[in-house]
């Protein structure tokens, strides 16, 4: 894994895109994206992407990205399954307000 903090580029050559998913939450969007190698290899990026205001006005995208390698999938998922279940066992609260505000902007888009 690693952590880039530049900006996604149209020119990216990091991979051929084979596959991409937008997940809007509030503020931010994450883009997860599937990429092949060279040796055809697929690898995920992870990029969240936040509007921030400058002082003068005008607005930019801020960026940051994550690399997942397959030999890291299941490790990765293993990791980010036990935090989320952590979290609900402490928070379950926190699950109910985002299945409501869930079905809330459902509704709004009818």
């Amino acid at each position: 894994m690693s952590f880039d903090n530049a900006p996604r580029r149209e020119h990216d050559d990091l991979g051929n895109l084979i596959h991409s998913k937008a997940v809007r939450a509030g503020k931010r969007t994450y883009f997860i994206d599937v990429k092949s190698t060279r040796d055809d290899d697929y690898f995920i990026t992870i990029t969240e992407s936040r509007k921030r205001h400058d002082g003068d006005g005008a607005s930019s995208f801020a960026r940051q990205q994550l690399h997942l390698y397959k030999e890291d999938f299941d490790k990765f998922i293993d990791g980010l399954e036990e935090i989320v279940d952590f979290i609900k066992s402490r928070k379950p609260d926190y699950f109910e307000q985002a299945k409501r505000a869930s079905i809330d902007e459902e509704f709004d888009n009818l």
